[in-house]
């Protein structure tokens, strides 16, 4: 079987190198450093190896044939925008935490004769499109602490310690953390107990739960650190920058991901403030810059007090802590129905666990944790000094059970400090984040809009169909809104015949579908799963701007409660980016009314506020696109307006809060005359009602195909789009009068029926 992408490089390498060509019948030879990520001996005679070398040290890529690493760009732009992704891709790459221990020990042994950090490529990253970015990842030296009640061996070991050891223990505890010796002896003490992975995390496979689905995305190079390298900070700087702007002047018009764990993110923000002028995209996984906040200040005594062998005991019982050991080896086997598959599992998670610690203690000695804890040190008053110049775009990943460093807090620091800085929280998660079940790094930067392959995001072109796991996650996240509002889906025969389903659905694209906003976009949350759902489209809708777009004046600042939207294909509405979605041939969501129907007032519910100008109708005849007009009824029967615009314009601090935001989100239809150019941005205050239920109804597709020259004419379309504003009208109208003959329009009796008929069944409604 071929393999791809497998390289191991030194990070200092020139790029200009003496190439030499080996016919495919000679195997290469397999790289000392890598064992598990090494390339596999079992090759086709289609694949070539191409050898780079130079005088020291040396760069080795393995590939395939050009022809089967990359298609042609028109298919893979095609592929790009429509692709489906296979259950294989979207469950990630299988790898668990005994891969991680096994093929860590394995390179740790590999290099422990030394040498510099160099760079490798994963097998497991597969082949990725021609015009993938580098992403390039930097490791960290972790650590982290835990509750000294909550580990016997620790204990235990402590116990082995001379009386006068212990003695001297706890009077530095003391001393630290301003407590009485009494205190401190007891075993509910919360004790300072450190271990450093970097024998671990130095190897660069801290992304290896991510390789797959990133090497579909992405050019992976992980950086090796040795056991044995004493490279000081500035060093690892340098190194990284020379390859970042040897790589930036190979790929002049693509940017360069910068991926760092806890130091490594010390060194991807150094490279960026001595490189503002390289396009550079910063993913920072708990930075180590809140490194004077942690508990790690007052370690360095405690280490120098603790017995060497005593060093590696305690190091070794909490190897086991990165983030929340217990839960990272549920999470493993939480899917698991039976019992004893479970039990199995989870003993294997353990043993795998336990086995790593003979490696711990080959490879931590205490003066290796000192020089590394003071690594750190270096590194975020390094980083932190020079954040003034940091230009690049970055997203701050912040773990809010982070042991070791105050990481939501640094994040808000980070988003607060630059202008270009997004944070996200994973409250749930601890500091190896990216190492735990359920965090999908490919996802986090779909939802963020941070993967490009150009100067900019792109929406239409640069967008990723949500895999299978991601939508079956929202879903189930959204789970709540389809079981309280059971949507009713109705849409009309190109015979004009009204059936239940989405059949009348025209399959294939550009299809725009234009209707009105329920309070609040809830219809959203109900329609766009239900058309992948029953039909396999993913709507494409056009949101307000304030989604995307940070503003550091006001309240808008956190973006991420929109992740979800933009994994589902939502885009900034604006003419470009309808333009380029039709010519795209997409299913288009587009609401006329936009803010002013989802924010309306008291006695305003199912009242259209569209513009007077025909904005949408010329474009989509551009493409020759179908133009589908919808009514959706039900946000009367979930919840009712208490507090409106009129009622918050009357009070003072209401008021000053709608001004602020309305200041700092982004206008639209500044030009726009009349009830719809009313953009204030505040938030109705609405109280539920026991639920009641959704409606939609899709009337007849309307034909723009071959139209183009009639529909240049104003007059026309204005006609046009006089008659599709009429056709919503109508079919609001229609749902709200027949809901009135749905028998199962209260929760009460669908629940009944669910029950007697199971919960997955479609509750039965009125007669279209």
């Amino acid at each position: 079987m071929a393999t791809v992408g497998a390289c191991i490089f030194s990070a200092v390498s020139s790029p200009v190198f003496r190439r030499q060509i080996m016919s495919s019948s000679e195997k290469p030879k397999r790289n000392p450093i890598l064992k598990r990520v090494a390339v596999s001996t079992e090759r086709t005679s289609a694949a070539t190896t191409t050898v780079m070398t130079e005088t020291t040290p040396t760069r080795i890529f393995v590939e395939k044939k050009s022809s089967e690493l990359v298609e042609d760009e028109a298919e893979t732009k095609q592929r790009v925008n429509v692709r489906e992704y296979s259950e294989e891709e979207s469950e990630g790459n299988g790898k668990s935490l005994k891969d991680y221990f096994d093929e860590a020990e394995d390179m740790i042994k590999s290099s422990s004769g030394g040498g510099p950090p160099r760079w490798f490529s994963p097998l497991e990253c597969g082949s990725h499109t021609r015009d993938s970015p580098l992403l390039l990842f930097l490791p960290g030296y972790g650590a982290t602490v835990v509750p000294y009640h909550s580990c016997i061996q620790p204990l235990n070991a402590l116990r082995l310690m001379k009386f006068t050891d212990i003695q001297r223990l706890e009077t530095t505890v003391v001393r630290y953390h301003s407590c009485t010796t009494e205190t401190v002896t007891r075993r509910s003490l919360i004790m300072i107990l450190v271990i450093n992975s970097a024998g671990i995390d130095g190897v660069g496979l801290g992304l290896i739960r991510q390789h797959q689905s990133l090497g579909k995305i992405f050019d992976i190079w992980c950086l090796h650190i040795p056991v044995k390298d004493r490279t000081s900070f500035t060093g690892l700087v340098k190194l990284i920058e020379s390859t970042v702007r040897s790589e930036s002047n190979r790929s002049p018009k693509r940017p360069v991901y910068l991926v760092g764990e806890s130091l490594g993110a010390c060194i991807a923000l150094a490279v960026a403030a001595r490189n503002p002028d390289i396009d550079l995209v910063l993913i920072l996984v708990n930075p180590a810059t809140s490194f004077n906040k942690s508990v790690l200040q007052s370690t360095i005594p405690l280490l120098e007090l603790i017995p060497g062998q005593i060093t590696t005991m305690l190091s070794s019982t909490l190897s086991l802590m990165t983030g929340d050991p217990l839960k990272m080896a549920m999470d493993n086997v939480a899917k698991r129905l039976s019992l004893q598959p479970t039990i199995q599992d989870l003993s294997q998670d353990l043993v795998a666990l336990s086995s790593y610690l003979p490696v711990l203690a080959d490879i931590l000695p205490k003066e290796t944790l000192l020089w590394k804890i003071e690594l750190l040190k270096a590194a975020s008053a390094y980083a932190n000094s020079r954040l003034h110049a940091v230009k690049a775009q970055m997203l701050v990943l912040c773990s809010g059970k982070d042991q070791l460093m105050p990481s939501q807090e640094e994040g808000e620091r980070l988003s607060s400090a630059l202008h270009k800085c997004e944070p996200r929280n994973f409250y749930d998660h601890g500091h190896f984040l990216l190492l735990e079940d359920g965090v999908d790094l490919v996802t986090i930067i779909k939802g963020a809009s941070y993967y490009r392959r150009g100067r900019s995001h792109d929406y239409v072109s640069d967008f990723m169909p949500p895999t299978s796991s991601e939508f079956n996650k929202i879903c189930e996240d959204f789970r709540w809104m389809r079981v309280l509002s059971s949507p009713v889906m109705l849409s009309t025969l190109a015979n004009g015949k009204i059936v239940r389903g989405l059949s009348g659905i025209p399959s294939e694209g550009p299809v725009l579908f234009v209707g009105y906003h329920n309070l609040l976009g809830l219809d959203v949350l109900t329609l766009i799963p239900e058309f992948m759902i029953e039909s396999n489209i993913l709507l494409r809708g056009l949101a307000h701007p304030m989604m995307y777009f940070k503003s550091k004046e006001g309240g808008l600042g956190d973006l991420s409660p929109y992740d979800v939207m933009r994994i589902m294909g939502a885009v900034p509405v604006s003419g470009i980016n309808l333009y380029k979605l039709m010519s795209s041939k997409s299913h288009v969501l587009l609401y006329p009314g936009g803010v002013r129907e989802a924010l309306h007032r008291k006695g305003e519910e199912y009242k259209l506020f569209w513009p007077e100008s025909s904005e949408f109708v010329r474009m989509a005849t551009t493409f020759g696109a179908k133009i589908v007009p919808f009514g959706a009824v039900g946000e009367d029967d979930l919840a009712q307006i208490v507090l409106d615009y009129n009622d918050q314009m009357k009070i003072p601090y209401f008021k000053s809060q709608i001004e602020e935001l309305t200041a700092t989100a982004a206008r639209l239809r500044t030009d726009t005359k009349g009830e719809v150019a009313n953009q204030d941005m505040h938030m109705p205050y609405p109280v539920p009602k026991v639920p009641g239920r959704f409606y939609f109804y899709f009337g007849k597709p309307i034909e723009t195909k071959g139209r183009k020259r009639e529909l240049r004419d104003r007059e026309k379309a204005h006609e046009l789009y006089l008659e599709i504003k009429s056709e919503v009208e109508k079919c609001l109208a229609y749902l709200k009068e027949k809901r009135e003959n749905d028998p199962y329009r209260n929760i009460l009796p669908r629940l009944i029926y669910q029950a007697t008929h199971g919960f997955t069944s479609q509750v039965p409604t009125f007669e279209p």
